[in-house]
């Protein structure tokens, strides 16, 4: 079976050529035109609030700061969770919302 098969390709070697230069012109003619994500986008969808509280201290700026923002976000539809973290005169909240949440109400 082989035998024959590399017997028609040695016979017919200038078909096998050309053949094969079609099949290669047309592949890179594709690969161009193919739309592929070299990286896809797996990152959440989120919302970060970074706020700037000079001069309180990292308690302050929990109960002052981070936590009515938190308590505000609470009540948003989609919402997953929330993370935050508060140090001294800064204050950060990400907010993590359900796949396909539409972020720009």
């Amino acid at each position: 079976m082989i035998g024959m098969v590399l017997d028609i390709a040695v016979r017919f070697r200038w078909a096998i050529i050309v053949l094969t230069v079609f099949a290669a012109i047309y592949g890179a003619f594709n690969l161009v035109r193919l739309p592929i994500d070299a990286v896809p986008d797996i990152t959440n969808t989120q919302v970060q609030i970074n706020t700037s509280a000079a001069a309180l201290s990292p308690s302050q700026v929990e109960t002052q700061v981070t936590f009515p923002i938190e308590t505000g976000l609470a009540g948003i539809e989609g919402l997953e969770m929330t993370r935050s973290i508060s140090r001294n005169g800064f204050s950060q909240v990400t907010a993590i919302f359900e796949e396909g949440t539409d972020l720009y109400f």
